[in-house]
């Protein structure tokens, strides 16, 4: 969409944006640019808001150190949160109490963007998933443009993507609770579990915000399901889109699965959808298991989620399988970093809750030395204690959750554990624990905010102190 044809949804509204992060300054800028009336509030002090002044130099009206009153007043139209900001904050409270639409601004996004949009989410896997369907297409020349949680905010991209690109974005429940009208042409679930309780309060609420990517979906769309998920398989009954299945356990009658070692696509989809694929078998082997340059059992679920979602693009089937074989992973997620001392280091710092963590843990047949903990959500991390006792030989933890950890290592029966301060010292206590042929792993099943500001931040950390081994005596 032009500026112009944005000035005609937005010109001369009254805007409130409440938090000043990354995607806030985005969405703020975007609808600057359509002529809205745009002010952004954040509690944080003044000397902590980072874009406010360049904000200010631009136009644009910007509050910091609490939220006034009448930051939401009766004239206002609409009001774009931060997606982490919850419900209960008193301008959003006062917004819905006057009637205010209450958005994300991956929902400004989709109102203002020309270009077609794909949607990922899922408990564990988005950023990968979604990674790997932006290398698909781009390897099939159709010009994707990966944004949302994975990075660039959505709302940056929309005046910008033209009607030939395709928007691949990674969207969270945060994310996509706030949406109203967010229709994607192809929506792909990954996977359903207990996550992010503390913000949605209830299991119900959580899954109806993931839900919510494919509420407005009608026949001509696409939504991409993990068969092997209890809960995707129950929301299928709810979709009104055509569906493409994945499946590690499963033969599905339309999608991705697996079949004597070799992941097979098989399709029969209608519309302007199968005319895309109109010169493909309906049933194609796309790669050997053996052939797959990423390492983990359950990233093999992300890679057949991707090919359902890059196959009805229309990829063709010689693009996905050079990805395939070539594409070894994305930052903090079950990142190789470094052998030393013919130790192998792996970084998996995205892995900000238990099943997480348990994949990774499940992805190793070599003896392991676990870094864990961080953010006490209050889970019990038992579900992690059959994996810690299969495979892990010693546990070092940090940070909220480390005596639950320690406990959850008793049970396993480790009797090599250790508590530290900081990830640094983790990496430390791990190089006198390992031997030749161990595996040291961060994965630490909590997210990182009760010692740093993000699981990027842990990672660096985690990497950094990994290659300096190499320097130390």
């Amino acid at each position: 969409m032009s500026i112009e044809e944005g000035r005609t949804l937005y010109k001369g509204k009254q805007a409130v944006v409440l938090g000043l992060a990354k995607s806030g300054a985005a969405v703020a800028r975007t609808l600057k640019a359509c002529g809205a009336v745009v002010t952004v509030n954040d509690k944080k002090p003044e000397n902590e808001c980072e874009e406010a002044e360049l904000l200010r130099k631009e136009g644009i009206s910007v509050i910091c150190g609490g939220h006034p009153d009448d930051i939401v007043n009766p004239d206002v139209d609409i009001v774009i949160k931060n997606p982490g900001i919850p419900y209960t904050v008193a301008p959003i409270q006062k917004a819905e109490s006057l009637g205010i639409p209450v958005v994300t601004e991956v929902e400004i996004a989709y109102e203002l963007s020309d270009a077609p949009l794909i949607g990922i989410t899922g408990s564990n896997g988005k950023t990968t998933t979604t990674t790997l369907i932006g290398r698909m297409l781009e390897e099939g020349g159709l010009a994707p443009i990966v944004a949302g949680n994975i990075g660039t905010p959505l709302s940056e991209q929309a005046l910008q993507a033209k009607t030939n690109q395709v928007l691949v974005a990674e969207l969270s429940s945060f994310q996509l609770k706030g949406t109203r009208k967010f229709r994607p042409v192809i929506a792909c679930l990954l996977n359903v579990y207990d996550a992010h309780l503390d913000y949605h309060k209830t299991k119900e609420d959580y899954v109806h915000s993931k839900s919510k990517l494919f509420m407005n979906q009608d026949e001509s769309n696409v939504a991409v399901l993990n068969y092997d998920n209890e809960i995707c398989r129950n929301l299928a009954e709810e979709i009104r889109s055509q569906i493409l299945w994945f499946s590690v356990t499963e033969e599905v009658e339309q999608g991705a699965f697996l079949r004597d070692g070799a992941i097979v696509f098989k399709r029969s989809l209608s519309g302007t959808l199968a005319d895309k694929l109109d010169k493909s078998p309906e049933e194609e082997v796309v790669v050997r298991l053996e052939e797959l340059a990423l390492p983990g059992a359950h990233n093999v679920e992300n890679m057949l989620a991707a090919i359902c979602v890059a196959r009805a693009s229309g990829a063709d089937m010689e693009a996905l399988r050079h990805v395939l074989r070539t594409f070894s992973g994305v930052e903090h997620r079950l990142e190789f970093v470094d052998e030393i001392n013919g130790v192998k280091y792996y970084n998996d710092s995205k892995a900000t809750n238990p099943e997480a963590a348990s994949r990774a843990l499940d992805s190793f047949s070599a003896p392991i030395v676990w870094i864990g903990g961080g953010l006490d959500r209050g889970i019990d991390f038992h579900e992690l204690v059959p994996l810690l006792r299969r495979h892990v030989k010693a546990v070092i933890t940090y940070g909220q959750t480390a005596e639950k950890l320690l406990a959850r290592a008793e049970d396993a029966g480790i009797i090599r554990t250790k508590r530290v301060d900081t990830v640094i010292d983790a990496v430390a206590e791990a190089k006198s624990i390992a031997r030749e042929g161990d595996i040291v792993l961060l994965s630490p099943a909590c997210a990182s905010w009760d010692m740093y500001k993000s699981f990027e931040e842990r990672g660096v950390l985690f990497k950094q102190s990994v290659h300096k081994l190499k320097t130390s005596p």
